[in-house]
């Protein structure tokens, strides 16, 4: 089972040490979007703005970028990326400006936040050079789109993430119907408490079949996780209402209302301090 990497047993963040990890190649491709009037495409596509080539510009920034991508995000590893390259599309659908970028190297540890790091520049960069022209623009869709190498493996991202084959998902008003169809195999949820929180409790982790949850019509987000919590177990309500309370779905910092699904881990902790 998977762990929070970067929060160690007190609960406290670190950088986490890569020296006894296997040298491998390592890609990540990340995208993004930039959504604008389809004016301010055109503009951008003929070359006839007032600053510019805003996508040479919006390349580079992009590249630039990832290359410091440890100065920028704390605790990420400085890399000597062996190819960086950021794309830039226009995008009918939108419209506007579809962002691709791939960051490569041979090393201990992932690219990942680098890939997402270019992208992410290179719309901001796009948006700094058209906002006088279009201020209604949005950036979204922010995203790894694959990754390759590392003892994890590959992974590739699909637009329908689906965690068994029969589960038939209705998110209504938040709560979830499932069909008669369920796999009886359906993996459980494992739910970890991190430092003060594992000591007030006793317990470091629960696991918790998900179909409890969906039997008594609590929604699968954080927020109703949290409700079955502390009407199953007394002692959580004291945990589960402290103020400032994070929460993180695998590994990903979490709002309320962020749904999850079987075979995920929820992890509970007191707000970050030191490092």
């Amino acid at each position: 089972m998977t762990q929070l990497t970067h929060i160690d047993s007190n609960g406290q963040a670190h950088m986490v040490d890569v020296s006894l990890k296997q040298i491998t190649t390592r890609v990540a491709r990340a995208s993004a979007t930039v959504t604008m009037n389809q004016n301010t495409l055109d503009l951008i596509l003929k070359g006839k703005h007032a600053k510019g080539d805003v996508l040479a510009t919006a390349r580079i920034a992009g590249i630039q970028a990832a290359k410091r991508t440890a100065e920028l995000i704390p605790l990420c590893h400085p890399l000597m990326l062996s190819k960086v390259s950021v794309d830039l599309y226009e995008d009918t659908s939108l419209p506007g400006i579809r962002i691709e970028s791939l960051c490569k190297l041979t090393g201990q540890t992932g690219v990942e936040m680098e890939a997402l790091t270019a992208a992410s520049v290179a719309a901001l960069t796009l948006y700094d050079m058209c906002k006088a022209v279009d201020k209604t623009m949005i950036i979204s869709d922010i995203r790894v789109n694959e990754k390759q190498g590392g003892k994890s493996g590959d992974w590739l991202y699909t637009d329908k993430q689906t965690s068994t084959t029969h589960e038939t998902k209705d998110f209504e008003k938040n709560n979830i119907k499932v069909s008669d169809e369920i796999n009886q195999d359906i993996k459980p949820i494992y739910v970890r408490f991190f430092a003060e929180l594992r000591d007030h409790l006793k317990e470091d982790e629960l696991t918790i079949q998900i179909e409890e949850l969906m039997e008594k019509n609590f929604p699968l987000t954080i927020e109703g996780l949290s409700q079955y919590l502390k009407e199953k177990y007394s002692e959580m309500n004291t945990v589960l209402n402290r103020s400032g309370l994070m929460v993180a779905i695998n590994h990903q910092v979490s709002e309320k209302k962020s749904p999850f699904s079987a075979g995920d881990e929820i992890a509970f902790f007191p707000p970050v301090t030191g490092g």
